[in-house]
């Protein structure tokens, strides 16, 4: 009977999320707000990623920029320099993003603990100072991107692009929490619980977490593709080291083994990086080091998961205190 309550109050807050995605653009409703929603979006499908391979796999990465900027520069590239369909780029570029977390997949996860987050790190800085130095237009980057469009609808305004971003967006969480509900989910969190156990029971360790890279290298590639087609304009900075510290405060905040965690994670962080902290220059660092720092020691399951316990205990006593009367 609570799993099947659980069920119902999980499918109801989807319905609520999905009407006020689907409300937000409209001028007559927070309109002002859609292109934050777009980011939203985009680093929603980074920080989902993050979490299949951090909070599912317990494998450290700090190099999520990378692929994510990979896929940004590989599609603009393919789409503007080469004339490829921007559909066609965008699919090539996920698949070389992935090929190239495959090749280095194997070799980087023989380390461990603060060795692979060092390593991925160092991967980060090397694409940065790639696409700093070798990049279409250097540091300034390159501008004139073509937008996505089908036929001749073409996404060429924020209240077209945020409902594709959203689509995107929408259909990697439900790939993921269809992953973690499945056979493969159990894997990987017995994987994160102890390799040498999920060895002894005929769990092939390595490949689970090679494949789980190979997909968070995708899900921030198809983002950094969505981000050059929908702002026309990309820069190295964007795809800078510390833009991956940014998405582990997010995965964190949003709860590191939570799915639909990402969401809040990604709007916390983002509201913060685009409205609040806008006068604090390099100093925002800061403030993410804080939150991260307040959140690991006294909401170590994330602020989301935390909000989400708090609800559902107020919800049993409201639902007790019914049933006594």
């Amino acid at each position: 009977m609570l799993a099947m309550v659980k069920s119902k109050w999980t499918y109801i807050v989807i319905a609520a999320l999905l009407a006020f995605s689907i409300l937000i653009p409209f001028d007559w409703f927070l309109g002002q707000y859609t292109v934050l929603m777009i980011f939203i979006g985009i680093f929603t499908m980074v920080t989902v990623g993050l979490c299949l391979l951090m909070g599912y796999t317990g494998q450290v990465s700090l190099g999520q920029a990378a692929f994510y900027g990979m896929g940004a520069y590989f599609s603009a590239i393919l789409s503007k320099t080469y004339s490829v369909n921007p559909w066609l780029a965008m699919m090539m570029a996920a698949a070389a993003t992935g090929a190239f977390a495959y090749v280095i997949g194997y070799p980087i996860f023989r380390l461990r603990g603060n060795y692979l987050a060092v390593a991925t790190l160092c991967l980060g800085v090397i694409i940065y100072i790639l696409l700093r130095q070798l990049g279409p237009g250097g540091p300034d980057g390159m501008s004139g991107i073509p937008y996505l469009s089908i036929g001749g609808f073409a996404f060429d305004n924020s209240f077209k692009r945020y409902f594709l971003v959203w689509f995107f967006c929408l259909a990697t969480l439900f790939i993921s929490q269809n992953i973690v509900r499945s056979r493969t989910g159990r894997a990987l969190r017995a994987i994160h619980g102890s390799e040498a156990a999920a060895e002894s029971i005929g769990i092939n360790v390595d490949q689970f977490k090679v494949k789980i890279f190979v997909l968070s290298a995708v899900y921030a590639s198809l983002a950094g593709s969505l981000f050059a087609h929908s702002m026309a304009h990309i820069s190295p900075s964007t795809f800078d080291p510390m833009t991956s510290v940014v998405i582990v405060v997010m995965a964190v905040i949003g709860g590191l083994a939570s799915i639909w965690g990402a969401i809040f994670g990604a709007a916390t962080v983002s509201i913060l990086k685009y409205e609040l902290l806008l006068g604090f220059g390099e100093w925002d660092i800061v403030v993410y080091g804080l939150i991260l720092m307040l959140v690991m020691i006294f909401m170590p399951e994330g602020l989301f998961v935390r909000l989400r316990e708090l609800f559902g205990r107020w919800r049993l006593r409201f639902a007790q205190r019914g049933a006594e009367t």
